[in-house]
């Protein structure tokens, strides 16, 4: 698996750290120093980053709108946040605005390679069966929705919703298989994330906040919080 990453960091014990593990997995790294560096770079080279890691405090332009702007390029390529703030509210906001992941800083440049692995891993699978099953069906069908696992394609009420995470398809894929079912925070982590996750379990929330606010653009609510437990999929109502 030889990855091309881009890596916003403008710590350079850091990024010369993390530049040293990424050499010994195969992986190229390309390091962008500021946030206005950072959104030139990949402006250059949208689709060709396979993963970027973003520091949420950068000099010239802060990583919240570093990673707006990466989103509006490339609604679908991997982030994780990296930042040495810890409170939840700022994890929520990193979260909330596309990133994937969220790691604290100081992070086991092992656990990060792991994370990173993990994530990529699920966006090639999806990539690996698109290319496969290239027919127009949908894998589910509901009363206002329609998605295709294989193209990672979801249509409500006849519109087009293209501007999904990852994570955020992935989690309104777990749920609308099982309409009307109840999902606690930590078993969407464990089904959507694919691996012990170490954050706060608001990590949930903020994919859901995003994920709803796509949806309702273009849609009714499907998305229902039953409180005190997480979160369910139904489309009966709207």
């Amino acid at each position: 698996m030889a990855l091309n990453i881009l890596m916003v960091e403008d710590d350079d014990s850091v990024a010369e750290m993390m530049g040293m593990f990424f050499k010994k997995e195969g992986w190229q790294l390309q390091v962008a120093r500021d946030g206005v560096e950072a959104v030139d770079v990949f402006k250059k080279h949208v689709g060709e980053y396979d993963l970027v890691t973003l520091d949420l405090n950068l000099p010239k332009k802060d990583g919240i709108q570093v990673a707006k702007e990466i989103r509006e390029l490339s609604p679908k390529v991997p982030l994780i946040m990296l930042t040495a703030r810890d409170s939840e509210s700022d994890q929520v906001l990193g979260l909330g605005i596309g990133a994937d992941d969220y790691v604290t800083k100081p992070f086991s440049p092992i656990a990060l390679i792991a994370r990173i692995k993990a994530l990529h891993r699920r966006v090639e699978m999806a990539h690996d069966t698109a290319q496969a099953t290239p027919h127009s069906d949908y894998d589910l069908t509901t009363s206002h929705l329609k998605i295709s696992k294989s193209r990672r394609e979801v249509v409500i009420d006849g519109q087009s919703i293209t501007n999904l995470t990852p994570k955020e398809f992935d989690l309104l894929y777990t749920m609308a298989q099982k309409p009307k079912q109840v999902f606690s925070r930590e078993k969407l982590l464990e089904l959507v994330w694919g691996y012990e996750y170490y954050g706060e379990d608001r990590t949930v929330d903020a994919h859901i906040k995003k994920l709803r606010q796509k949806l309702e653009q273009k849609g009714p609510q499907v998305i229902q919080t039953v409180w005190g437990i997480g979160y369910k999929f139904d489309d009966t109502q709207g």
